[in-house]
């Protein structure tokens, strides 16, 4: 708010009343003050900084966990930590800042927080972002220590602690980073290795992938439970927020911004607008993934006739990337290469849309690197890491992505489509309007691989079953199967 040139009478600054200040430094309990954490995180971030450590000795390393963007004035965006920070630490708090000082043959982790304002402080009441009586129960340095097992210490402290520092490499989330770090180059080396480690994930985090995908096949569940509200006048809005407000429940809150695009929408890889209707004989493409407490996401899409039964022209579509998807599936395996799956399935798409004449060329043309004409109605990618980013490990190096071979422990997606836009006039009128998506979670095993995401079906005959149970299913029954 704007400050008067002369004192008002009627709008006195709390801050500056000394009455004020003493009543409100009285008569306080201590509120329950413990870290909002996830069990296991301590000992699996412990466990990373290892694997970190590991790779860049003697280098002294600074990770921070950034801050909550403005999206309006003075409204800030809800704080999500830096994954990599996070995967470091298990704290989820703002404009936090981990070390990894070098030390001997190895690293001493110091986390920095900011420190909280309690009462006695004129912060308590007087500081919106710190301030207990703003903010809630804040955890202190003492708390947090306890919770993740690791040695914290006042973010004040940091400029003092790093001077001395000399080979310091830091990844620095965000254009908003603590004034210690200003002077600190952000190292493309550590932002790649920290990318490329965590492609392989640990038990804990296999454990925390899987409850964020059953509480997305839930979701799906709620979905399509709300299809006939959707129908009577809320539209795609209404199952928008039916499945963010079902992933707010059962996790932090969505892993990305969800997809509900419905006829015409259906083609638009991110109809993330989600303010169109929903009609009878549509079908309608549902990409969503709740993200579990512990921030690790599902990622998983798939197409419904909206009203249970699909049209013959829907069917073929659908039919067709369910052909393209399980070669998909087929190709993922440790020792293959990473581009396997997305050959597989593309080739099946290609021959597909040759065999309705939509293809200018052969098949081998087109799915020669001069050609591609197949990917008018394929422009995206059909694959990803997935982890605590939707898209995950994105910084890692085209050698150890795209260009590797998958290993056990690696959870990627795949995710065949066809999207044939309404206003495509290489398309026949009766395929247009049409957009359909199927794609499931991965997890690479030491034998072959596992779909995290099978409880929901692939075939188009086995999604009009589930619809038909779950959408009749009353209200309070449904379950994540």
């Amino acid at each position: 708010m704007p400050a008067p040139a002369t004192k008002d009478p009627r709008l006195p600054r709390l801050t500056q009343v000394p009455a004020f200040r003493d009543f409100m430094a009285t008569g306080w309990g201590t509120p329950d003050r413990t870290p909002p954490t996830v069990d296991g995180v301590a000992a699996a971030s412990a466990q990373h900084r290892e694997r970190l450590s590991g790779a860049f000795p003697g280098r002294t390393l600074v990770v921070a966990a950034g801050r909550a963007p403005v999206r309006s004035n003075d409204a800030y965006y809800e704080f999500r930590p830096d994954s990599n920070f996070f995967w470091l630490t298990g704290c989820t708090a703002e404009n936090a800042v981990v070390v990894l000082f070098a030390r001997g043959s190895g690293h001493d982790a110091v986390l920095y927080v900011p420190a909280p304002a309690y009462p006695g402080e004129t912060g308590f009441f007087a500081d919106a972002a710190h301030g207990e009586l703003w903010v809630g129960s804040a955890p202190g340095f003492g708390d947090w220590a306890e919770a993740l097992q690791v040695t914290v210490r006042d973010l004040a402290s940091l400029d003092a602690d790093l001077a001395g520092e000399r080979d310091v490499l830091a990844t620095l989330a965000g254009a908003h980073v603590h004034e210690a770090l200003t002077g600190v180059q952000a190292s493309a080396a550590l932002w790649q290795t920290l990318s490329e480690l965590r492609m392989i994930k640990d038990d804990w985090e296999l454990g925390q992938l899987r409850h964020a995908i059953d509480a997305t096949v839930g979701g799906f569940d709620a979905v399509v439970g709300q299809f006939d509200q959707a129908i009577a006048g809320g539209g795609e809005r209404w199952l928008q927020g039916t499945f963010d407000r079902h992933a707010r429940t059962h996790g932090n809150g969505v892993g990305y911004s969800t997809i509900v695009g419905s006829g015409a929408h259906a083609p638009t890889l991110h109809w993330v607008r989600c303010d169109g209707d929903v009609n009878e004989g549509e079908a309608i493409l549902l990409d969503m993934g709740v993200e579990a407490r512990s921030l690790y996401t599902a990622d998983v899409t798939r197409t419904f006739p909206v009203s249970g039964t699909w049209s013959p022209e829907q069917r073929a579509v659908h039919d067709l990337v369910e052909r393209s998807h399980r070669a998909g599936l087929a190709a993922v395996g440790p020792g293959r290469a990473w581009t396997d799956f997305h050959t597989a399935a593309m080739e099946v798409i290609a021959r597909g849309l040759d065999d309705w004449g939509l293809l200018p060329v052969s098949v081998d043309e087109a799915l020669s690197a001069e050609g591609q004409q197949h990917r008018r109605y394929l422009v995206c990618g059909i694959g990803h890491h997935l982890g605590l980013d939707v898209h995950d490990c994105a910084k890692s190096s085209y050698d150890a992505y795209q260009g590797s071979t998958m290993q056990a422990g690696m959870v990627l997606t795949v995710e065949p489509g066809l999207y044939f836009h309404s206003f495509d006039e290489t398309v026949p009128p009766e395929l247009r309007g049409i957009g359909v998506r199927l794609e499931d979670d991965i997890l690479v095993t030491p034998s072959g691989s596992d779909v995290l995401s099978e409880a929901l079906p692939i075939d188009a005959s086995g999604i009009e079953e589930w619809m038909r149970r779950h959408r009749a299913a009353p209200t309070g029954s449904r379950t994540a199967g």
